[in-house]
């Protein structure tokens, strides 16, 4: 069914509606219409990574960990796998009548917000800090879980609209001030492309105002959204993020006049309860019928493309679909490809032959909640990294562990001192051959405000030092003279001077899903090679970012900082050596000096060869820059991207489209446009900077064109 179909077919049914019949429909806990046949239906669900907060479910990496994977392709089969486990779910759950909270097909995802600052606790949530990764790998993730089919297989939410990365202390009455650069160049490049070549079914406003208009009821986004952009689903807020309006940024002296600013600015769906002042509003003449109308008939399009009323090609998807094995494969190949490689002495495959024991020791070595993430589902099995390894290893090599110490708290047991398992950890590493370390953070550190056991900060981090307990721990196995391999699981950056200077080796797992151990093995044994990407800076000191409050993108993230990374953006390792040995570009047409960004295809062919002795999986980055524009970025950006496959000493040949947007720059006024003639691009497998070939070892290949 077709949009047209679906919204004649919702207009039908409005009408036969009291006002008060479609006011109340307005809500996410909508309720029957017996006499019209309509059900109740929550339209509140997240899938983040998986399903969540409804049961069972396939629990995938985090969505910071499926962006350092860099494959579009691998996160729209994920996008799939969760509507499939959506669709089997909501299938179960309506048979019995339950038509509960997290239970119905529209799912508030994917979070495309930018991920511009590393204090920011929701920033794992996101594919990271760069516009053109972000945008590739929503646009995936909405056509998995939205399907092709006749009907809609599970409806899509791009969220929060906009300008919404931190911090998440004073989120309820904080005002993103934006240049209209910052805002077209960045904060709202993924949201453009999710509405424009996904078509994603809502838009979801975030709780900050952006330049002094609440998002939830700002005129000037959604002029953006429906005017410039053409978006037709509907719109919702976050959660209670009307009631804001007047109890935090005081833009609105009530609830139904915050209501009435919502609804009149193309705000459809209230996360909260402030809908329920929409009829006070009516009668106060704030709100006319017209606008009641015309959210109403937005949702009821949205529940007839999913075919809620007529019926779907997916009604038949059973129970049995979730968490079957084929998806727990698929959240295992996840895992894999999203861990990074950032240091390796060498000591990197294991090797099962040459061990006798195994250290494995650090507060998330058997930590479930280090696997999950936020927004998350029930798994039926979490693999920990220390699971992951005694299953692997089995009786073939001795296994010893150690906790060390707890995730934060100075000691284990409230009776005994502080640092009351350092001996132990110590001990371990003594006796091992090699130590696994597990440090990091999970979801009670860094999350959302609200959600999270980090009070003190809101979710937020207030530096990128892992907690002293941890500090101490390294210090303590670093003078040992065991090699250490630090298993990192965090959603976001934290200092690894440390961890470079003195262990042999660093994976950062991110937050893996359920299959994480059971991939982190694999990996630490050369099963398979790490192949990951960094979605975001690794930064030396937080000194050199401007204020967290500041959404100027000056000096932040790789596009625009001025100071060498710790680990970059596009980096990671491989257990193989590929490089680009040679590239060429061409121009299907010659691009005039008038042409429109669209007119101009652009095709990078690149010559790569693994010199390594390990096969492997790597990602072939395309960086870009117009060097004689003043309005382009201070440093080069990704502007194309493609993993391979490369066996040992094999060469191999790539061609990967360049879009037109990579000619393009966004002026002081916001407007995308052609400006300059000459342009330099670089293919390789990191970014072209000095750090990243530092690291590395190896140099991208650099073209010139003009234009």
């Amino acid at each position: 069914m077709n949009r047209k179909e679906a919204r004649k077919k919702a207009e039908a049914l409005v009408a036969q509606m009291t006002l008060e019949e479609r006011a109340s429909q307005l809500k996410y806990d909508a309720p029957a219409i017996k006499r019209l046949g309509v059900p109740a239906y929550n339209w509140w669900n997240e899938a983040l990574h998986g399903v969540a907060r409804g049961g069972q479910a396939t629990v995938f990496p985090q969505a910071i960990g499926i962006a350092a994977a860099f494959d579009p392709e691998l996160t729209e089969k994920i996008g799939d796998t969760v509507a499939t486990e959506g669709r089997a779910k909501y299938n179960a759950y309506s048979a019995h009548e339950d038509r509960d909270i997290y239970k119905g097909l529209t799912f508030w995802s994917p979070n495309v917000n930018i991920f511009r600052d590393p204090r920011w606790g929701r920033g794992h949530e996101t594919y990271g800090e760069d516009p053109w990764l972000t945008s590739r790998l929503g646009v995936a993730y909405v056509k998995g879980l939205q399907g092709s089919g006749e009907t809609m297989k599970a409806a899509a939410c791009a969220k929060h609209f906009a300008g919404h990365s931190g911090p998440e202390g004073i989120r309820h009455e904080f005002d993103a001030k934006i240049s209209k650069k910052d805002l077209t160049e960045t904060y709202l490049t993924a949201f453009q492309a999710l509405v424009e070549e996904a078509e994603v079914e809502a838009v979801m406003g975030a709780y900050n105002r952006t330049n002094g208009e609440p998002c939830c009821g700002s005129p000037a986004l959604q002029k953006i959204l429906r005017g410039d952009w053409g978006f037709q689903g509907h719109f919702v807020s976050d959660c209670w993020a009307i009631s804001d309006f007047h109890e935090h940024h005081m833009v609105t002296a009530s609830a139904k006049e915050s209501a009435a600013l919502a609804i009149n600015n193309g705000c459809d769906l209230n996360c909260g309860v402030t809908y329920l002042h929409i009829m006070s509003a009516y009668r106060s003449g704030l709100v006319s019928e017209e606008t009641i109308t015309e959210s109403a008939v937005r949702l009821f399009t949205t529940r007839y493309l999913l075919g809620l009323f007529d019926g779907s090609e997916y009604d038949s998807i059973p129970y049995t679909e979730v968490e079957s094995a084929p998806h727990l494969a698929l959240s295992k190949k996840a895992a894999q490809e999203s861990i990074v490689l950032l240091k390796n002495n060498g000591i990197l495959p294991l090797r099962k032959d040459k061990l006798k024991t195994i250290g494995i020791i650090g507060p998330n070595a058997d930590s479930r909640r280090a696997l999950m993430g936020n927004y998350h589902g029930t798994a039926s099995r979490y693999i920990t990294v220390q699971e992951g390894l005694q299953d692997y290893l089995g009786e073939d090599v001795r296994i010893l562990t150690s906790v060390g110490c707890e995730l934060f708290r100075d000691r284990s047991e409230s009776l005994a001192f502080s640092g009351d398992r350092l001996a132990e950890a110590k001990i371990v590493a003594e006796n091992s051959d090699v130590v696994i370390l597990c440090l990091g953070l999970d979801e009670t550190l860094e999350g959302e405000e609200g959600d999270t056991g980090n009070s003190y900060a809101s979710g937020d981090k207030v530096d990128l030092l892992l907690p002293e307990s941890q500090r101490k721990l390294m210090e303590v196995l670093a003078e040992t003279q065991t090699p250490v391999v630090l298993c990192l699981m965090t959603g976001s950056d934290v200092d690894l001077k440390f961890a470079s200077e003195h262990f042999d080796a660093i994976l950062q797992l991110w937050y893996p899903g359920s299959q994480g151990g059971a991939a982190a093995a694999e990996i630490l044994f050369g099963d398979v090679s790490p192949s990951g990407k960094l979605p975001v800076t690794f930064y030396e000191t937080l000194e050199e970012l401007p204020d967290f409050q500041d959404y100027s993108m000056k000096g932040r993230t790789y596009r625009y900082m001025e100071k060498p990374a710790q680990y970059p953006f596009g980096f990671g390792l491989t257990y193989g050596n590929v490089r680009a040995v040679e590239a060429e570009i061409s121009a299907d047409n010659s691009p005039a000096a008038e042409a429109k960004p669209e007119d101009i295809s652009l095709h990078i062919t690149v010559t790569a060869e693994n010199a390594g002795t390990a096969a492997t999986d790597d990602v072939l980055q395309i960086y870009c820059k117009c060097l004689d524009s003043p309005y382009a970025p201070r440093n080069q950006s990704l502007c194309a991207f493609q993993r391979i496959h490369l066996e040992a000493g094999e060469k191999g040949t790539f061609t990967i489209p360049v879009p037109a947007q990579a000619l393009t720059v966004v002026d002081e006024e916001g407007i995308r446009r052609i400006d300059g003639k000459e342009f330099i691009f670089c293919a390789g497998f990191s970014q072209p900077d000095q750090r990243s070939c530092e690291l590395t070892g190896n140099h991208p290949v650099e073209l010139h064109f003009h234009r």
